[in-house]
Order: structure tokens, then C-alpha cells, then sequence
């Protein structure tokens, strides 16, 4: 008799062994562990099998007592279709219906207590198997009614159904390899329709910090919760542009880098200050910071007080970064790790930093050094097939022993001292940042969130109207219109991952097939519109709309493709030379690259004649001429932040701070403002028959989340 529905802790659905006491979902031998309550919206789906389930059903069941938003229970339906391998197109296992809520679509086996015991008990599989038929009952036939041959039969065929189950679910005691630690629980600590950033524990485990950004300014305040009472704190008196903070060795302040504009710009737009903030008091009233370390003509990041009283900063000098220790009483420092830094984490315990770097040999490496600079280890790191391109990677100290944890996005793997990578697989829908550890060495503070945008086609010659070009509950970006066509080819992670994408007339069609955490980085289309050029995964990809793909080699990583020019065969591209991105131009028959300039590029591209333009760190433009680039001083303000620009038929197309979208004719100088955009427009990325097409944001959620560790 199997269990009944209320009381099973294990159950079977498709090839997915389901077993809520140890939070897991296993298909051939491979555990995933899943977060507790998406289980338990997998198990209600499962008893009703086959039925419409309301959200507001849903919601009352699994969250009895506790209210949580509709958007709760959509990440626990993702999070599980991710682990039964449904795409959420064709809805396999799970459907939705739209207005009415979910179905699980698959039949449910519920485990009797013998193939519990078969699956589950720590015993020899064929022991158990064998005890399970000798406790077979027959003792409502009679031995003369028993049909031996058939019986025989009947045994032969429930010894290979029993064991054929076994193979497809796999032992629970033998499939779990033997890891450092698990993932046990998953849960949120923020979860508002804002965006939470930058969480670190305090030294007593007692609070988190973080920081909670306003989407209309722009700018963020610093706050702190207790995880005991649930109770908020804002910390800081004043909103502004802070980085990630740090505590004292004691737990009594603060630092954190505040990010403002140089009055008098000489080097750099942005300048630094080093801040303090007392933490006690600011846990009554918030307060103002006090200035400790000013940076006007060079950039300083991540901020760690070390036990000697000194602090560890990343300082930026002309193309690469350098870790130094600032003693703030004698108002000096001194460089601890020369190099092209681009991340590092220190432990207070251990008293030691974790430097990721690249050397002279372009080979990323793991130096391990004493808060006095001392280097203990040094070792190169080799990325493993699952992190593609040259991904800079930013480990932090873990619980275990000589070994950093760090995410490539929904991935999160482990770093040894001496080089040494390893996957951890962990349930992640969403892209996540590399964990902070708690004192205890128990948990770990993860950023989560989503971020949604929609590719929209703004018609400057009918009063601004809109059009919805591609539109999911994820990101789409980079939209280009087809050349001697009608199609728009596009990015999207609608199906899980980057990939690129094509619209023509409202159907959809995906072009590219990359791995999971990959990075498009670029999408532009040849001259007479049949092929596609594409950056991904530090590589350049050729396809046709065939959706065959060719890998181009080229001799260094391709961080970006600004423009492809398909005739001459070569591409406008930004490169990685020694760790350092330079703009450069790629030959696509002899992938040789060959860089442009050396000053410091944010955003360039090309006009069909072979102009290059392109705007440095200052946001300044510079066109190419005969023999080196002019500055344009006429579009120096229209450089927003972080805001891209194109070319078409010798005009060059922008949009700057104020959401205006500009144009700009390189040949007659003649500038104007096509229109203001709403402030939820990221960029502006390509116009054809003057329909501008407009990457418009529609959610960016962040939230602190904490993962629960099984020892």
C-alpha cells in the first residue's frame, strides 16, 4: 500500500526521485538540492496532480501565516523547472495557466515503504532487493491456484522493474559524491521591490549591512538589519554613491568609499573618498561620515581594516590596479602587491589576503600574502570548461580550509590556494554574487536579483509611438535592424541564458546554442544582411541565419564587438592585452589583432567610410583623422554614464544623462535633439526609416539572500 499523499516524504515523478527530507531532486544519480519551500509547492502540485492550482491557493498552503508577494512563488516555480529540466516554453512538467495558476502535467508515483526502503536504506542493494520479494504476500492464492511458470515470471519481471528503478533514481547513499560542504537552504533576507546591494555580516554575526539603492536618484544609503528581531536600521544620514563598506577588527565603525564628482576634473571625472562611519551610534540615529582619505587623481575600491589597524585598498594607476595598505594614523601607504590586481578578499582569522591577478604571462594567478605584503603563495589559476572565455573571476575566503569560494553568475565553484577549481552545484534561477561568509563559517550572503528588459521601437515620425519589438520577464539588449531586410536580431535570456535571437513580423527564432553562464558581449550584421557576427565568451562566433556556427580565432580574448566591417573582413572590437582592455581591430582572416590606442576607451564604433569614434574615461570624444584622433569638444557633454552610441550614414546617434537621444553629422558638424526618452531607457542602439530601437528597463530587483551551509 503506498503512503498517502499528506505523509510521504518521498514520491517519484517522470525519471526525478523527489525526497523532502533531504530537500533534494535526483534524475541519474545526480542530487540537486532544492530550496524547502518550492519543494513544498512541487509536493501540493503533486497531490493535486493533474489540477489547476490558484496562486492565491498556492500561496496560502506554502506560506501559511506569512506574507509574501506573487513574484515568492513565481522564483519557486522557476527554481523548479529549472531542476526538472523544463524550459518553461513547452511546460512538460509544469504549466501555467494564464489568470488561473499551475498544473503539474506528469503522473506521481508515491513511494510505497518497501521501495523506500529499497531506495533509501543504507544496506547492499541486492540484500534489500531480495528482501523485498521474499516478503511478497501471496496468501490469497492457493498453492494449487499458483501458476509456477507464470509466478517465476512474475518474479524474473519484478526483480528488472525494481531494479531498473533503482538504476534510474540511483542510491541516495552512493550518489552524493563526497564534497566540502552542501547547500542546504536557501532564503531571502530582503525581499522588497527595491534593489539591496553590497551585504556583509558583523563581526558578531549579529546584523547584516547592505545597501539600498534608489532607482529615481541613483544613489544609495547604507543599512543594517538584525537577524534576530527582523528590525532595520539606515545607518547613514546622508544618500550617495558608497561602495562596498568593511568593519573594524572591534565591530564599532565602518569604511566605505563615496564616489563624487571632482569639482575640477584634471584626470578623472569621478573622484574617491575614504569614509568612517560609527556603527553604534548609528544604530540609534543615522549619521554623517568623516572623511578619512581623499582621491582625486587616481581610483580606489574595495576597502578591507585589517588587524593591524591598516587598510587594504585596490588603487588604480593609469591602466591597472594595485593593492595597497593605507595606515591612516601616519597618513601614508605602501604598495603590498604589484601587479594588474582585479580582485582580492582578506581574512580577519587568518590574518592573510587572497590576491586574484595577471602576470606577465597573461596566465590569471592566486597569491596568498600577509597584511605586511609577505607572499606565501603563488599559483596559477586554469579555468575548467564550465566557466567560459576569460571571465575574471572574484573568490572570497570560505569556511574550508585554504579554500575560496567565488560565482560566475549561476554558478558557484571553489578555488584552492594552489589553483585548484571545483563546481558546486547549487539550485540558482537567478544570477548570484560570490558568497561573504558569516564568523561561524555556517552561512553565506549571496546577491540575488532579476533583471528585466524590453527591446521597444520608437517611431520619430509618429509622435513618438511605441512599439513592443521583444518583450519576456528577463533581459533582452543589443537590438540591431537586419541590412536589406526585415528582421532584428537581438539578445535575450529568456530561455535560461544569453543567446542571440531574431524577430521578424512577431515570430521568434533562436539563432545561437551557447552554455549556461555564458556572456554576448556584441551582435552586428554583415553588409547585405545574411550573416551575423557575434562576441561571446571572449571569442568572435560567425553565423548564418541558418543558425550554423563557426568559431573565428583570433590571438587575443575579444572582450566586445563595436562594429563588423563584413567587406574588408575585419572588426572593431575591444581586446584584452596582459589583463588591460584596448581598443583594437581585428583581421577575421588571420585573427591577428592590432591595437588602436592607448588611452583608456569606454565605448567606441565605426562609420561605413572608416571613421572611428570614441569616448574615453573622462567621457570625452575623439573622431579619427588622417594621422591620430581629434577631440570633439561640441559633444563632450552629450557623453553620458555608461551610455553607448552608434553610427548610420555619417551620423553619429547617442543619448546623454538627461535621456535626451541626440544626433550628430560628422560632415557638417550639425548637431540636434531628436527626443527625450523616459528614464527607464538604458540606451539607444540602432534607427532604421527613422524607427529608433530602445532598450528600456523594466525591473532590476537585487536582494540580500543567505545560504544556509550543511555540514
Amino acid at each position: 500500500m503506498a503512503f498517502k499523499a499528506g505523509m510521504a516524504e518521498q514520491y517519484k515523478i517522470g525519471e526525478f526521485i523527489i525526497d523532502l527530507s533531504r530537500n533534494q531532486i535526483t534524475q541519474d544519480k545526480k542530487p540537486q538540492i532544492i530550496p524547502p519551500k518550492a519543494l513544498a509547492v512541487l509536493t501540493y502540485l503533486a497531490k493535486h496532480q493533474g489540477k489547476v492550482i490558484s496562486q492565491h491557493e498556492l500561496l496560502d498552503n506554502v506560506w501559511k501565516g506569512t506574507v509574501v508577494s506573487p513574484n515568492t512563488l513565481q522564483r519557486s516555480i522557476a527554481q523548479l523547472r529549472k531542476a526538472l529540466g523544463d524550459d518553461g516554453k513547452e511546460q512538460t512538467y509544469i504549466k501555467t495557466h494564464a489568470k488561473q495558476g499551475y498544473s503539474l502535467e506528469q503522473n506521481v508515483h508515491w513511494l510505497t515503504k518497501d521501495e523506500h526502503a529499497i531506495l533509501f536504506q543504507k544496506q547492499d542493494p541486492e540484500d534489500a532487493l531480495l528482501g523485498h520479494l521474499k516478503k511478497v504476500d501471496h496468501s490469497d492464492e492457493s498453492e494449487e491456484g499458483i501458476n509456477k511458470p507464470l509466478l517465476k515470471n512474475t518474479y524474473i519481471l519484478s526483480v528488472f522493474t525494481l531494479l531498473i528503478l533503482i538504476l534510474i533514481s540511483g542510491y541516495y547513499f552512493t550518489a552524493q559524491p563526497s564534497k566540502p560542504f552542501s547547500i542546504g537552504q536557501i532564503r531571502a533576507l530582503t525581499a522588497t521591490d527595491g534593489k539591496e546591494l553590497a551585504s556583509i555580516y558583523s563581526p558578531d554575526g549579529k546584523y547584516i549591512i547592505f545597501h539600498r539603492y534608489s532607482e529615481e536618484q541613483c544613489i544609495n544609503d547604507i543599512w543594517a538589519k538584525n537577524l534576530e528581531t527582523q528590525q532595520e536600521y539606515k545607518l547613514s544620514k546622508n544618500m550617495d554613491i558608497y561602495g562596498q563598506q568593511r568593519f573594524s577588527k572591534d565591530g564599532k565603525k565602518i569604511i566605505v568609499i563615496r564616489t563624487i564628482d571632482c569639482g575640477e576634473p584634471i584626470t578623472q571625472k569621478k573622484c574617491y573618498q575614504l569614509m568612517s562611519l560609527d556603527f553604534e551610534k548609528a544604530l540609534n540615529a543615522p549619521q554623517e561620515m568623516d572623511v578619512i582619505l581623499e582621491c582625486k587623481n587616481s581610483e580606489i575600491r574595495r576597502p578591507y581594516w585589517m588587524n593591524n589597524g591598516n587598510i587594504a585598498l585596490m588603487q588604480r594607476h593609469a591602466e591597472h590596479w594595485q593593492l595597497i595598505s593605507f595606515e591612516s594614523n601616519k597618513n601614508q601607504s605602501k604598495v603590498i602587491h604589484d601587479g594588474f590586481v582585479y580582485h582580492y578578499d582578506y581574512s580577519p582569522n587568518l590574518d592573510l589576503l587572497a590576491v586574484t591577478s595577471i602576470k606577465e604571462d597573461s596566465q590569471y594567478y592566486i597569491d596568498i600574502i600577509r597584511s605586511d605584503g609577505e607572499l606565501i603563495s603563488s599559483n596559477p589559476i586554469y579555468l575548467p570548461t564550465e566557466i567560459k572565455g576569460h571571465r575574471f573571476i572574484r573568490p572570497n575566503f570560505s569556511p574550508i580550509k585554504e579554500t575560496l569560494i567565488f560565482s560566475t553568475g549561476k554558478q558557484l565553484f571553489t578555488l584552492s590556494f594552489e589553483g585548484q577549481i571545483n563546481n558546486i552545484s547549487i539550485p540558482i534561477d537567478e544570477p548570484i554574487t560570490s558568497p561573504m561568509f558569516h564568523p561561524n563559517g555556517d552561512r553565506g550572503l549571496v546577491i540575488k536579483g532579476q533583471y528585466d528588459s524590453d527591446i521597444v521601437s520608437v517611431s520619430l515620425n509618429n509622435n513618438m509611438k511605441e512599439s513592443i519589438i521583444a518583450r519576456s520577464n528577463t533581459a533582452e539588449n543589443s537590438a540591431t535592424f537586419q541590412p536589406n531586410g526585415t528582421s532584428i536580431a537581438f539578445e535575450s535570456e529568456r530561455s535560461g541564458d544569453e543567446q542571440v535571437w531574431i524577430v521578424n513580423k512577431s515570430k521568434l527564432t533562436q539563432i545561437s546554442q551557447f552554455p549556461t553562464d555564458s556572456h554576448i558581449s556584441g551582435i552586428k550584421w554583415s553588409a547585405d544582411g545574411k550573416n551575423l557576427l557575434v562576441s561571446a565568451n571572449s571569442a568572435l562566433f560567425h553565423f548564418t541565419l541558418d543558425k550554423l556556427k563557426t568559431k573565428l580565432e583570433t590571438n587575443l580574448p575579444i572582450l566586445d564587438l563595436l562594429y563588423w566591417d563584413s567587406i574588408n573582413e575585419s572588426a572593431l572590437v575591444f581586446a584584452q592585452f596582459n589583463g588591460v582592455k584596448k581598443l583594437a581591430e581585428v583581421n577575421l582572416s588571420t585573427g591577428h589583432v592590432q591595437k588602436l590606442t592607448d588611452k583608456r576607451v569606454n565605448w567606441a564604433t565605426k562609420t561605413d567610410t572608416g571613421t572611428v569614434i570614441f569616448t574615453d574615461h573622462m567621457d570625452q570624444f575623439w573622431i579619427s583623422s588622417a594621422i591620430e584622433y581629434q577631440p570633439n569638444p561640441a559633444l563632450n557633454i552629450q557623453g553620458g554614464d555608461n551610455k553607448r552610441f552608434f553610427t548610420r550614414d555619417n551620423k553619429i546617434y547617442g543619448i546623454n544623462n538627461q535621456n535626451q537621444a541626440w544626433r550628430y553629422d560628422i560632415q557638417t558638424k550639425d548637431f540636434e535633439t531628436i527626443t527625450t526618452l523616459t528614464k527607464n531607457t538604458d540606451n539607444i542602439t540602432d534607427i532604421k526609416n527613422n524607427k529608433l530601437l530602445v532598450t528600456k528597463r523594466q525591473v532590476a530587483n537585487k536582494e540580500v539572500v543567505e545560504l544556509l551551509l550543511v555540514k
